[in-house]
């Protein structure tokens, strides 16, 4: 396991990539960054999530003189289009009607930066997720939950009605709910 005296910070709301750290056993403290999430048109995925986890670990760094910082941004893909969390209800719906039946690709790019020593990865992960074809009545019921207005790609994976429209993956089932874990954890040990 992971064994530093050094603070250990998430910058991320997410409810979901704080539980996914706690399951490392860590012992980290979140902090809350506020940005406009910006992407660009023609800017490949891989470049997206990293340009993205990038600027909150720099903002981060801003507010932290001592530790381990570590960040992340999670997209969708679907036919070179990225998706990101839907802006209402209505986006939501379109969304994942685009997404019925169809392989789309999940990126994860993230940070792990020791502000002590100045060591940093920036790395991602990527996950083809397909789901089944799903119903409009099915993807009402989701919406009137609330559950997809966080989340990229507009459904979560993890803890709720999101995961019974995912037929299949490929990859990372972690970089879907949010963190690549097994890479988060040896990019902690390679900059301590």
């Amino acid at each position: 396991m992971i064994k530093t005296e050094l603070p250990i910070y998430l910058a991320s709301k997410s409810p979901r990539r704080k539980k996914l750290l706690q399951q490392l056993g860590l012992d980290f403290q979140t902090i809350t960054i506020d940005l406009e999430e910006e992407l660009l048109d023609g800017e490949h995925p891989v470049a997206t999530v990293k340009r993205l986890a990038s600027h909150k670990f720099e903002e981060a760094s801003k507010r932290v003189n001592k530790g381990i910082i570590i960040t992340a941004d999670t997209i969708v893909v679907l036919n070179k289009k990225i998706i990101g969390k839907p802006v209402d209800e209505k986006d939501a719906f379109k969304i994942l009607k685009m997404l019925s039946g169809k392989t789309h690709l999940v990126y994860t790019g993230f940070v792990v930066g020791n502000i002590s020593n100045n060591k940093k990865i920036i790395d991602y992960e990527k996950t083809e997720v397909t789901f089944r074809k799903i119903s409009d009545d099915e993807i009402l019921e989701y919406i009137s939950g609330g559950s997809p207005m966080d989340k990229a790609g507009a459904y979560g994976i993890q803890d709720d009605y999101g995961a019974v429209f995912v037929k299949k993956i490929n990859g990372c089932y972690y970089n879907v709910v949010g963190l690549p874990v097994a890479k988060i954890y040896k990019a902690l040990k390679d900059v301590l």
